[in-house]
């Protein structure tokens, strides 16, 4: 009888631990099934009918929705503006991440450290991170405009400023100027955080070894916070291509197309011509530079990233 109770009770034991085990792993989807419905109601379902509407022309006006085939892929590369947009959304996207970065990096070097009143500076700088950004962007079209408040400070130096935002080449870097500063300041938090992680021991090492200011940060520094620099730049870049508000507030595309970048002829197409299904296939386009190029930061990471452990 002892060996029978034994394994029952063995037995016992096993059914509380697998009715345990169960209700832990209910636990564990029921907290991840908003998450999962989330990204499949707002992510997979979207892409899927996007890439079905792309394979379609559907005209809200006339209430028809025709299948076309492959006509909007031929449209895409007979269209004549296609390439302007790709070369505004190159430049855009460029300027962006060099001067967002180089700028974010710098304040951050210049914030890391331990001085009175630095803590107003830092919440100065990320202060736009957390405004409205049409409200920011609207501001902006004003002290952008010819008889705005930038021309005016540059009339009190005797400097007859250029009417920013009609005219090509001061028009796209008056919009890429504004994103920078709009948004330098999260990853000048980002790089802030890195450098302060960056042990001071080794820095100090160094410079008892001889090596100056200039050597110790692209020697040392640099390598260390790399996670963070490829983090930032993945986050700035797939931003970059993904700009509307700025370009529909400050120029609406123009003068002519010159700062119609590939998002904002996307709005136009579909939601301005009612062109949807030629629509669908440019966010396709889109969906496939943001995805060719994030796999590609992500393969360079083994390259240029140095993960301490």
């Amino acid at each position: 009888m002892s060996g029978a109770a034994a394994r029952g009770a063995a037995r016992a034991t096993r059914r509380r631990r697998r009715t345990l085990a169960g209700g832990d792993t209910l636990v564990g989807y029921l907290f991840v099934a908003p998450q999962v419905l989330g990204i499949v109601a707002f992510v997979l379902v979207p892409l899927a009918l996007v890439v079905y509407y792309n394979f379609h022309e559907w005209n809200v006006l006339a209430n028809t929705f025709t299948f076309v085939g492959t006509e909007n892929v031929e449209r895409l590369f007979s269209d004549p503006k296609v390439a302007p947009v790709m070369g505004a959304t190159a430049v855009f996207s460029v300027g962006l991440v060099i001067g967002n970065l180089a700028i974010a990096l710098l304040l951050a070097v210049l914030l890391n450290r331990k001085v009175r009143g630095i803590t107003f500076f830092r919440t100065l700088f990320f202060s736009p991170v957390v405004v409205s950004l049409v409200a920011w962007t609207i501001v902006w079209g004003f002290l952008l405009q010819d008889d705005g408040g930038i021309n005016g400070l540059l009339q009190l130096i005797g400097v007859d400023g250029p009417n920013w935002l009609r005219e090509g080449p001061t028009a796209m870097a008056s919009v890429i100027v504004v994103q920078i500063f709009k948004n330098v300041g999260l990853n000048m938090i980002l790089f802030l955080s890195a450098l302060q992680g960056v042990p001071k021991e080794v820095t100090e090492a160094a410079s008892i070894d001889g090596a100056g200011a200039g050597r110790i940060f692209t020697r040392i520094t640099l390598p260390l916070i790399s996670p963070t620099i490829l983090l930032t730049t993945i986050i700035t870049i797939v931003g970059s291509l993904q700009v509307f508000a700025q370009i529909a507030v400050l120029t609406q595309g123009g003068p002519g197309i010159s700062t119609t970048v590939l998002v904002y002829y996307l709005f136009q197409q579909a939601f301005e011509f009612h062109r949807f299904g030629y629509g669908s296939t440019l966010a396709l386009v889109l969906f496939v530079i943001v995805l060719l190029l994030t796999v590609v930061q992500w393969q360079l990471r083994r390259r240029w990233v140095f993960y301490e452990n």
